[in-house]
């Protein structure tokens, strides 16, 4: 089968690769779909830990269809069609991902579209999640034009929340205000959101976390799901400690911290 590896620079190479066998609790999936987001830039840049490094194959989301099912799979998914998130080698014409970690897709719905509700999709609904955000709460996305900041605000606001959303671009604050945003503030421009949240989600970091973490209301929750723009260094995180009678909250989550049968990730949530 064709592969694509990340070269020790970063480039990427399509190579011919042995098809992979699905082990015990496993499943072979022919690829149709795949999900490329920013966690693959990191994985190009060499600045995620969890990929096994050069020479490997990227790719943490599929969609496709299973056609071969190892031993122990108890739901035997032989010929369905599913979302699946293997543990990297996703850039493949097949690949081999642990059957507790394969969804099936929903009938008539277009690859490439069930494909960004992989990743994208659990990151942003953990995030809110773990904060609780509750109908009636100012919600603040930064990073909405990206993938979990346009499903954070879908979800936000399907829940009864005011959503602002931080982006970059007219045409996409208009994209974010058909998708529920209540306000759009400019990235680009000088002036934060000129309000307070009950609740942030924030896939950027970098050196204005420490603005944002003061947006704050009291008890207000700020989920770090997400490091676009780098570090924030250690003077970002100052506000906790300048507001702390008014009890703010930062949470950091990952993916990486749940197992397939954690139901949901502990939090306010829960």
């Amino acid at each position: 089968m064709k592969a694509v590896i990340v070269r020790s620079s970063g480039d990427l190479a399509v190579v011919d690769a042995p098809e992979p066998v699905p082990g015990p609790g496993q499943v072979l999936v022919d690829v149709d779909a795949i999900g490329v987001g920013y966690v693959d830039v990191m994985v190009r840049r060499g600045e995620y830990a969890y990929f096994p490094g050069a020479g490997s194959v990227p790719g943490l989301e599929v969609v496709g269809r299973v056609t071969t099912v190892g031993p122990n799979v108890p739901e035997a998914p032989a010929g369905q069609r599913v979302l699946a998130l293997p543990a990297f080698g996703g850039y493949a014409e097949k690949v081999v991902a642990d059957a507790d970690r394969v969804f099936p897709a929903p009938p008539g719905t277009d690859a490439a579209d069930v494909v960004t509700l992989g990743v994208n999709a659990l990151v942003a609904e953990g995030a809110l999640h773990r904060a609780g955000a509750a109908a009636g709460e100012r919600v603040l996305v930064r990073g909405a034009g990206g993938g979990i900041g346009v499903l954070a605000t879908q979800i936000a606001h399907s829940r009864g929340a005011e959503v602002t959303v931080v982006t970059s671009s007219p045409a996409r604050g208009e994209r974010l205000r058909a998708l529920g945003a209540a306000r759009v503030v400019d990235r680009t421009g000088s002036a934060l959101p000129g309000e307070t949240y009950d609740v942030v989600v924030d896939t950027v970091a970098g050196p204005d976390l420490g603005k944002h973490l003061e947006l704050l209301r009291p008890n207000g929750r700020y989920v770090l799901c997400g490091a676009a723009g780098g570090s924030p260094g250690p003077e970002a995180f100052a506000p906790l400690l300048s507001h702390f009678h008014a009890s703010p909250t930062l949470y950091a989550f990952s993916l990486n911290s749940l197992s397939p049968r954690t139901s949901a990730p502990p939090g306010r949530g829960s």
